[in-house]
């Protein structure tokens, strides 16, 4: 198997030093570019600190602990942008976590039934959390809840706790949709908008010689329009009808469809990036969207040369008619990707997956393991405020972060960096009303560093939580050295129950989901040339991005993993890549077709397409890959020229001596 020669992305850099750290342990401590969100850290500032304040105010302290407790839950499910998802993303999880309380206060000081109960929340907890944002959330909540129900003195009577918490959980959304009513489309418009400026800047580098650009910039178009439409579509199954808001940005972001595809034809033949006209044009279009203006601007654009000129031309016209005027679509947009099952039918097919998906009952298994396991070791051994223990272990475990391995040795960094705050906070901050612009500080804290990073959100994540304890159980200084022994104990029980004794294959988790990508991109190869309609070859295409997004994600998980998994997925991730470029050459391919280049034979696309079957059952027959031997033949002027040269190049990554 070949290597890349300058050791970037797929090795995680050279080859480093003995000294020098591992490249997953660099990986997670390096802080992610991304920008912090000013509104939802003024948001968590006044969300944890009020209650609080009210809480001293009354002369009930505790009770403000609790409240701001939900609020720090609602906090940190305050992942979207479209109001609607943030109504769900912060109101369905405060549901369970107020379950959660309450299971826990029930067994509070019943030893081995607590140890039961809890292991028992926590194989549904794993089970829900393994099927979306949504649930895993609400997973989160449930275990995390009940463990801290289960593990400190809840005031009487036993239904205080989940109100308390409940009404810090309202307090953040209330906050969250006050502008609502002002802003009702302003989100989905913003998404619409956003994707569009990814298109221009694609534009302006397709056709360059810098491939990795263009590929970075491929894959943010990727990502923009699946938040889009996930955004759009989410926001129409909610409307009874058609509503004309949402059916203008829906049928915008279909015109946007055809600019996409020929940018593949642009970049391997066209002079995009030589006619700054065109990127200029999307931008302006992504200011129109964003705006709402109807009035279209001139757009100044040369003449184009040859197919993939024309492609470009007309798709950035059509869109431009689409976006200013109305065109053909806004009046009968179609969902592209499909319309969004109604409610009831969404959550019956959830929880049907959620008792049928073997990886539901895998994660969940697993996650019970590991609490009963905690639970037991704090049941069998004196552990100051034990409830830490378990604490750790549910957040380790949370499947959708990443590497588990790596997750808990970020985890005992992170507090540790948590603890060394919490530290100066509780030695010199007397309890009372001073803690409330502490809390504001350190609340504040939470969405500007979550941003950055799981090692980074529990740093600012574990001050808080101290905090918050030390109002319910007033041990202070103390509280510090425990709870890091505690996380050292939780980590421990993650890496050996979680982890070493669960020795999935990695080959099993994503060998096999690029094998369906490479299957599913056959099938592009003989749709694309083989009659299939344009708006269900739109459909595959998108499909079919969207799943090599979600084996691109999987890869770069297993990265973050120690050797050999690690290895093994640098090992393999240029074929990633060659996958994905195999589908950028087929749409290239189409696009000139469609603007006048000769179609290919039968024959010509038949060979490709068999090249593409035996590449995806070499990757399915065994961990090494195998080598697929057959020439590939045709006309060297004709469109699927590169195509099969991306082919080759797939192939020579996958043999085993590197060469095609």
């Amino acid at each position: 198997m070949t290597e890349r020669e300058d050791g970037s992305r797929a090795g995680g850099g050279r080859r480093p030093g003995l000294l020098s750290p591992p490249a997953w342990l660099v990986h997670g401590l390096r802080p992610q570019d991304a920008p912090v969100p000013w509104a939802a850290v003024a948001r968590a500032s006044v969300a944890l600190a009020a209650p609080l304040a009210v809480g001293i105010a009354a002369g009930h302290p505790e009770y403000g602990a609790l409240a701001s407790m939900g609020a720090l839950s609602g906090v940190i499910g305050d992942t979207a942008d479209a109001y609607r998802m943030r109504l769900l993303n912060i109101a369905v999880p405060q549901v369970f976590g107020a379950a959660g309380i309450m299971l826990g206060t029930l067994v509070y000081g019943h030893g081995w039934v607590a140890v039961g109960v809890l292991t028992a929340v926590a194989l549904v907890s794993g089970m829900i959390s393994s099927i979306g944002a949504v649930a895993s959330v609400s997973g989160l909540l449930l275990l995390l809840n009940a463990v801290v129900g289960a593990g400190l003195p809840m005031p009487d009577p036993w239904w205080t706790a989940p109100a308390l918490l409940s009404v810090g959980g309202l307090f953040v959304l209330v906050m969250t949709l006050l502008g609502w009513p002002f802003r009702r489309a302003a989100p989905e418009q913003a998404a619409v908008a956003a994707a569009y400026r990814s298109v221009a800047e694609l534009l302006a580098v397709a056709g360059t010689r810098d491939t990795a650009a263009y590929d970075g910039r491929r894959h943010d178009v990727t990502r923009a329009l699946d938040t889009s439409y996930d955004v759009v579509l989410g926001r129409r199954a909610h409307d009874h009808g058609r509503r004309a808001p949402m059916v203008r940005l829906l049928a915008q972001l279909n015109a946007l469809i055809p600019l996409v595809e020929s940018a593949a034809a642009a970049h391997r033949y066209g002079r995009a990036s030589r006619r700054p006209e065109v990127a200029a044009a999307v931008r302006a279009l992504a200011d129109s969207v964003a705006s709402g203006r109807r009035t279209a601007p001139e757009l100044p654009l040369p003449e184009p040369e040859g197919p993939a000129d024309r492609a470009v031309d007309r798709a950035l016209r059509h869109a431009s008619a689409v976006v200013h005027e109305g065109g053909p679509e806004a009046g009968q947009a179609d969902d592209r990707l499909g319309r969004p099952a109604a409610l009831r039918v969404r959550l019956r097919r959830t929880a049907r997956s959620a008792l049928t998906s073997g990886q539901s009952w895998r994660y969940g298994l697993r996650l019970a393991l590991c609490i009963g396991l905690a639970q037991s070791f704090v049941s069998l051994v004196p552990v100051s405020r034990s409830y830490w223990v378990a604490l750790t272990v549910t957040f380790v475990l949370k499947p959708d972060f990443g590497s588990v391995f790596s997750r808990a040795v970020l985890r005992a960094l992170g507090t540790a960096a948590g603890l060394l705050v919490a530290a100066a906070v509780l030695a010199a901050v007397p309890r009372g009303w001073a803690d409330v612009p502490v809390m504001m500080v350190l609340a504040a804290l939470i969405p500007a560093f979550s941003a950055k990073g799981f090692v980074f959100q529990t740093a600012a994540v574990t001050p808080v939580i101290l905090l918050l304890s030390d109002v319910l159980n007033h041990e202070g200084f103390h509280l510090v050295l425990p709870r890091l022994l505690d996380s050292l104990i939780g980590c421990t029980i993650v890496l050996v129950a979680g982890y070493l004794l669960w020795p999935e294959s990695w080959h099993t988790r994503i060998g096999d989901r690029l094998a369906d990508a490479v299957e599913e991109t056959a099938r592009y190869v003989r749709g694309a040339f083989g009659g299939v309609e344009h708006a269900e070859r739109v459909r595959r295409r998108r499909k079919l991005y969207r799943d090599l997004s979600s084996v691109r994600a999987e890869f770069q998980r297993a990265l973050t993993e120690p050797p050999p998994t690690g290895a093994r997925a640098a090992a393999w991730w240029p074929l990633v890549v060659a996958v994905e470029r195999i589908v950028d050459a087929t749409t290239a391919a189409r696009v000139r077709v469609d603007h006048g280049a000769a179609p290919p034979g039968a024959e010509e696309v038949a060979d490709v397409e068999r090249q593409v079957w035996a590449l995806a059952a070499g990757l399915r027959s065994s961990v090494v890959l195998v080598e697929v031997r057959a020439e590939l033949s045709g006309d060297e002027e004709g469109v699927l020229e590169p195509l099969r040269q991306e082919v080759r190049a797939a192939r020579a990554i996958a043999s085993p001596t590197g060469k095609p």
